[in-house]
């Protein structure tokens, strides 16, 4: 190949490759744009206010929240030492009389009477 062909190609890809980075110069000006322009509505607007506020509130009543899971969860160990307690004072048969009772048409079974793994105390 001639000389000047191959400085004739290297000339056009070197425009090329400058078209192609001055349309992504262009892309990301334009995106850049949209986020000024939903940045200025959301601090002008009063919006961010607003979530402050919401924030606020949730914060508050996620403390409430918490303080009442707690309180649930410090009774759970009472509640299954309690329901254990009823299960053993069972009888064998109030719990062959209870399990048709409580088993028919729910498909509903007791875990503590079908459950070899549960260890009753």
């Amino acid at each position: 190949m001639s000389t000047a062909l191959l400085v004739t190609f290297t000339v056009i890809e070197i425009v090329a490759l400058v078209v192609v980075l001055a349309l992504f110069v262009i892309l990301i000006t334009h995106r850049l744009r949209s986020i000024a322009n939903a940045l200025r509505q959301v601090s002008g607007g009063g919006i961010i206010r607003a979530i402050q506020g919401d924030v606020f509130l949730v914060g508050a009543g996620a403390a409430i929240l918490n303080r009442k899971l707690n309180a649930i969860a410090g009774a759970l160990p009472a509640i299954t030492q309690k329901a254990e307690s009823l299960a053993s004072q069972q009888t064998p048969a109030q719990t062959s009389q209870q399990t048709p009772a409580q088993t028919s048409g729910t498909g509903w079974q007791p875990a503590v009477a079908q459950d070899p793994v549960i260890k009753r105390s």
